[in-house]
């Protein structure tokens, strides 16, 4: 068994032993200044909405109240404690004041529309709740552009999972060549790791 499938495995059996309370609490963690990509996430909710443990609706419903949960956790955090709560606890994350000085600007050259934009960038995704929360948006416009946002945006994900599993039988053929980008990509991020390490000491 390669590195795709024994993920596509795990992650599926994961969702369906916690079901939609799970995926919920996976996507609110996305919300946040957590490293959890939804794209590691919402494809395999999918895969068990064709295997019949989940349906389209209770998937996109879960998934979406946990992207409103979460993002209203980092509002909150923007709110109440701005630049030090991610100075203080970003660099467990990976994170740290660049990321978010940079997400703030983005925020405020593209206004509150960037928070349903946002939804489908990588990085900033995690973050923009934190300026929005910051400027004081207005919660029934920031509640509104995210669940639109958001719910596109697993959705789609959604989607991308269930054609996946459809045709599972051909992706299990060419695994070997995603198990290939996967080894890159994490020997990658370590090596990234390592060399931030040594920068900062």
């Amino acid at each position: 068994m390669g590195i795709t499938e024994f993920i596509a495995e795990w992650a599926t059996a994961v969702l369906e032993r916690t079901g939609y309370a799970g995926l919920a609490f996976l996507m609110a963690l996305e919300s946040m200044i957590a490293p959890v990509p939804s794209e590691a996430v919402m494809p395999f909710a999918g895969f068990l909405v064709v295997q019949g443990s989940f349906t389209v609706e209770g998937a996109i419903l879960a998934s979406s109240a946990g992207t409103l949960i979460g993002s209203w956790l980092g509002y909150l955090m923007g709110a109440w404690g701005g630049y030090p709560v991610v100075e203080r606890w970003g660099r467990y994350l990976f994170l740290n004041r660049e990321h978010l000085e940079w997400t703030a600007k983005w925020f405020q050259k593209h206004g509150e529309i960037t928070i349903l934009v946002s939804r489908f960038i990588p990085v900033v995704r995690h973050l923009i709740s934190i300026p929005a929360g910051i400027a004081r948006m207005s919660p029934l416009r920031f509640s509104l552009y995210t669940l639109i946002g958001g719910t596109a945006w697993n959705s789609f994900l959604l989607y991308v999972g269930m054609e996946l599993r459809e045709r599972w039988g051909t992706v299990q053929r060419y695994s070997h060549i995603a198990d290939i980008f996967i080894v890159a990509a994490l020997a990658g991020v370590a090596i990234w790791w390592v060399w931030r390490q040594l920068k900062t000491r």
